[in-house]
């Protein structure tokens, strides 16, 4: 009973916290939530703001933090294992309470705790000699001594986590930004925004998902078009973090016929040049399927490494199998697949709606879209 009482109060707070924060942010007073810090408070503050995407781990400790102090001001919130004398199980309320509500209102989360990254998870208390390697080095910092404010010189947890989750929320609704669908672009155009959207640097990971999202945009309009897949099913994607090996599929994108039974496959390759070993990979994949073609395409413009031996190796599955294995780069088959279409805004429009829903891309890799396309790259490229 205690422990259900104990839940209910972490719950509350959230909910309470979350409320206030999001009357905040919807009257436009963020910005007078900073008038309760001083200047060096301030500037960590926004360093753990900068690093709410990669920071997540860090992020979901100290809002576990913040919340526990709330619920238990006596608690030295530094103290985050149970085994530590005077500590408590930060882990344990994670898991239950805050991760879960980080996920419901669509915050960065981690899958289930922030204390299962080594960097957070050793068996020290947080002060400034705590030997986890955070990074950057300023989170580290950043996270250090915000909980000593706290411990400290009694600074409050419930403006800095309202502070946090009012940052959250804006955050939040910048990533539901409006994306632009260019249309009347030429296929040249096509290629020059997608080379430039896949190739950018950005600060945190997804970019990889960006190729595979744009063959499956295709695909979508050549199921439709194409006589060769009448009567075929283009599957799902799967999720971005999800394994062949685990998840029993062959390929990055597939197409099935009507009995289930796989037709093709695509293999997506982000940076690297195919090679004979990723050949043989593919073919131990799919070997026991009866699959008719089996693409594996790249973003490397030297798309293959040894094309003699692959040339080779192609031919031997040919013959064994009976299944078409075809190499080549991504921006070529790009080009091909786009005149074939009827309108290749089908295409725009498709990559525009994957690039919007799909869970592994973070707010920069849709606002370099939006970048591109206002900035007309297409002279710049290519």
């Amino acid at each position: 009973m205690k422990a259900e009482y104990k839940g209910q109060a972490h719950i509350k707070i959230l909910q309470e916290i979350y409320k206030r924060a999001l009357d905040i942010v919807n009257k436009g007073n963020l910005e007078s939530l900073f008038n309760d810090v001083d200047k060096v408070e301030k500037a960590h503050l926004k360093t753990v703001v900068d690093n709410f995407e990669r920071g997540r781990g860090v992020l979901t400790v100290l809002i576990t933090s913040l919340v526990h102090k709330l619920h238990n001001p006596n608690q030295d919130i530094r103290l985050h294992q149970d085994n530590l004398k005077g500590g408590y199980s930060g882990r344990g309320i994670d898991t239950k309470f805050i991760t879960p509500f980080m996920k419901e209102m669509g915050f960065p989360a981690m899958a289930e705790s922030g204390w299962l990254t080594r960097s957070l998870e050793q068996n020290r208390p947080y002060n400034f000699s705590y030997p986890g390697k955070i990074t950057p080095k300023e989170l580290k910092i950043a996270f250090l001594f915000l909980l000593d404010q706290i411990q400290s010189y009694n600074k409050s947890a419930e403006t800095y986590l309202l502070i946090l989750f009012a940052k959250l929320i804006e955050h939040r609704e910048q990533k539901n930004i409006d994306l632009a669908k260019p249309t009347n672009l030429t296929i040249s155009t096509i290629i020059n925004y997608l080379k430039y959207h896949f190739e950018s640097s950005y600060s945190s990971r997804g970019a990889s998902r960006l190729p595979t999202l744009a063959i499956f945009s295709i695909y979508q309009c050549l199921i439709k078009e194409l006589k060769r897949f009448e009567g075929k099913i283009l599957v799902p994607l799967e999720e971005h973090t999800s394994a062949d090996k685990s998840s029993g599929r062959v390929g990055d994108i597939e197409v099935i016929d009507r009995e289930n039974r796989l037709f093709e496959a695509v293999e997506i390759k982000h940076g690297i040049s195919i090679n004979v070993q990723l050949i043989k990979d593919a073919y131990e994949k799919f070997k026991s399927t009866p699959i008719q073609r089996y693409y594996l395409l790249t973003t490397s413009e030297k798309y293959i490494s040894d094309e003699e031996n692959i040339s080779k190796e192609i031919a031997g599955i040919l013959n064994i199998h009976g299944c078409q294995v075809i190499v080549n780069g991504i921006y070529p088959s790009l080009k091909y697949y786009l005149r074939l279409l009827g309108n290749p805004y089908e295409f725009i429009n498709n990559y525009v709606e994957n690039l919007r829903n799909d869970t592994a891309l973070k707010y920069e890799h849709k606002l370099k879209w939006n970048e591109i396309v206002s900035s007309k790259y297409e002279d710049k490229l290519l």
